[in-house]
């Protein structure tokens, strides 16, 4: 079971919030990623049955939006942006370091499992591009010495546990 009491408990105490159980979609799919890393197709299925939706809008949700994760991914979940402003900033090249430096293409986790690394397309930080996400954390105004100090600072914490 997925939405365990933890889970019920915190969206019944978002309920009275919300205007409709749709509405309270969003937050249970937080949760739900917070626990598990990612939105499984049992996890869908879950959150339309507790929420009494269709799965088809479950899936709708997941899918639109890149925050959710649709399989599982590494312990540090390294998202780039590659919109516009962080492509002219050079997030191509910064997209190229990464893959370089861990051994992967883009879309694709590393084997020890600690490293996701995935394109987006808008992080929302174009004043400060280029921008990279790191599990939940920004890290703005990148350039490929300021990059490599950050996957330095993530080996580092990956190594202390």
């Amino acid at each position: 079971m997925i939405i365990d009491q933890h889970i019920s408990q915190r969206i019944d105490e978002l309920r009275p919030q919300f205007p409709t159980e749709q509405a309270l979609l969003l937050p249970l799919l937080h949760e739900i990623q917070a626990k598990e890393g990612w939105i499984s197709k049992e996890a869908m299925k879950e959150a339309a049955s507790f929420l009494h939706l269709p799965v088809a809008r479950v899936e709708e949700v997941v899918s639109f939006y890149t925050m959710y994760n649709r399989k599982p991914v590494g312990k540090q979940h390294v998202q780039i942006c590659t919109n516009i402003a962080c492509y002219l900033r050079g997030a191509d090249h910064l997209l190229q370091c990464l893959e370089k430096r861990l051994g992967i293409h883009e879309g694709e986790t590393t084997a020890d499992g600690k490293y996701t690394l995935t394109a987006v397309e808008c992080l929302a930080a174009c004043g400060t591009a280029p921008v990279v996400q790191v599990n939940n954390d920004y890290h703005e105004n990148l350039d490929e010495k300021s990059l490599n100090q950050l996957m330095d600072r993530l080996d580092k914490e990956l190594l202390d546990g």
